[in-house]
Protein backbone atom coordinates (compact mmCIF):
# COMPACT_ATOMS: atom_id res chain seq x y z
CA UNK A 1 0.00 0.00 0.00
CA UNK A 2 1.40 3.46 -0.93
CA UNK A 3 1.59 6.16 1.10
CA UNK A 4 2.07 9.84 0.07
CA UNK A 5 4.02 12.34 2.99
CA UNK A 6 4.55 15.76 2.08
CA UNK A 7 4.60 14.84 -1.69
CA UNK A 8 6.95 12.17 -1.76
CA UNK A 9 5.71 8.87 -2.11
CA UNK A 10 6.37 5.28 -0.45
CA UNK A 11 5.42 1.61 -0.93
CA UNK A 12 7.09 -0.60 1.17
CA UNK A 13 7.37 -4.03 -0.07
CA UNK A 14 5.12 -4.25 -3.48
CA UNK A 15 5.05 -6.79 -5.27
CA UNK A 16 7.76 -8.56 -7.80
CA UNK A 17 4.63 -8.24 -9.84
CA UNK A 18 4.83 -4.62 -9.62
CA UNK A 19 8.83 -4.85 -9.63
CA UNK A 20 8.58 -6.62 -13.32
CA UNK A 21 5.87 -3.87 -14.66
CA UNK A 22 7.88 -1.29 -13.70
CA UNK A 23 11.49 -3.06 -15.18
CA UNK A 24 12.78 -2.35 -11.76
CA UNK A 25 15.54 -4.38 -11.95
CA UNK A 26 16.78 -2.96 -15.51
CA UNK A 27 17.40 0.62 -14.04
CA UNK A 28 20.68 2.14 -13.32
CA UNK A 29 22.13 1.48 -9.84
CA UNK A 30 23.50 4.33 -7.31
CA UNK A 31 24.87 3.99 -3.66
CA UNK A 32 25.83 6.20 -1.10
CA UNK A 33 27.65 5.56 2.46
CA UNK A 34 25.72 7.18 5.54
CA UNK A 35 26.30 10.80 4.73
CA UNK A 36 23.78 14.34 4.46
CA UNK A 37 23.33 16.16 1.69
CA UNK A 38 21.00 18.75 -0.68
CA UNK A 39 19.32 17.25 -3.72
CA UNK A 40 16.95 19.02 -5.91
CA UNK A 41 14.77 16.87 -8.50
CA UNK A 42 14.71 18.84 -12.08
CA UNK A 43 12.40 15.32 -13.22
CA UNK A 44 10.41 13.26 -11.08
CA UNK A 45 12.39 10.32 -9.80
CA UNK A 46 11.38 6.61 -9.25
CA UNK A 47 13.69 4.43 -7.34
CA UNK A 48 13.61 0.98 -5.33
CA UNK A 49 16.24 0.46 -2.28
CA UNK A 50 17.58 -3.00 -2.34
CA UNK A 51 19.64 -1.59 0.98
CA UNK A 52 19.78 1.33 3.38
CA UNK A 53 17.71 3.63 5.11
CA UNK A 54 16.83 7.59 4.31
CA UNK A 55 15.16 10.47 5.97
CA UNK A 56 14.06 13.54 3.64
CA UNK A 57 13.59 16.75 4.42
CA UNK A 58 11.88 18.66 2.20
CA UNK A 59 13.03 22.41 1.46
CA UNK A 60 10.89 24.69 3.37
CA UNK A 61 9.70 21.83 6.17
CA UNK A 62 10.41 20.42 9.35
CA UNK A 63 9.18 17.18 8.63
CA UNK A 64 10.51 14.45 7.04
CA UNK A 65 9.82 11.42 5.39
CA UNK A 66 11.68 8.30 6.27
CA UNK A 67 12.04 5.06 3.67
CA UNK A 68 14.02 2.00 3.63
CA UNK A 69 15.27 -1.29 1.68
CA UNK A 70 12.55 -2.77 0.19
CA UNK A 71 10.64 0.50 -0.34
CA UNK A 72 9.49 2.18 -3.78
CA UNK A 73 9.54 5.60 -3.44
CA UNK A 74 9.18 8.87 -6.02
CA UNK A 75 10.09 12.08 -5.62
CA UNK A 76 8.09 14.92 -7.71
CA UNK A 77 9.54 17.20 -10.43
CA UNK A 78 10.75 20.58 -9.03
CA UNK A 79 11.31 19.20 -5.35
CA UNK A 80 14.18 20.62 -3.28
CA UNK A 81 15.32 18.64 0.15
CA UNK A 82 17.63 16.93 2.07
CA UNK A 83 18.69 13.63 2.21
CA UNK A 84 19.86 12.17 5.93
CA UNK A 85 21.36 8.95 4.90
CA UNK A 86 21.81 6.62 8.09
CA UNK A 87 22.46 3.68 6.90
CA UNK A 88 24.25 3.12 3.14
CA UNK A 89 22.02 3.57 0.24
CA UNK A 90 22.24 0.69 -2.47
CA UNK A 91 18.64 1.53 -4.95
CA UNK A 92 17.81 1.08 -8.53
CA UNK A 93 16.65 4.66 -9.95
CA UNK A 94 14.28 6.29 -13.05
CA UNK A 95 14.19 9.83 -14.17
CA UNK A 96 10.85 10.57 -16.20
Amino acid sequence: MATEKLGIKVETNPPESTLSQLGVRQWPKWGCPPSKFPWTYSSKETCYLLEGKVKVYPDGSNDYVEFGAGDLVEFPKGMSCTWEVSAAVDKHYKFD
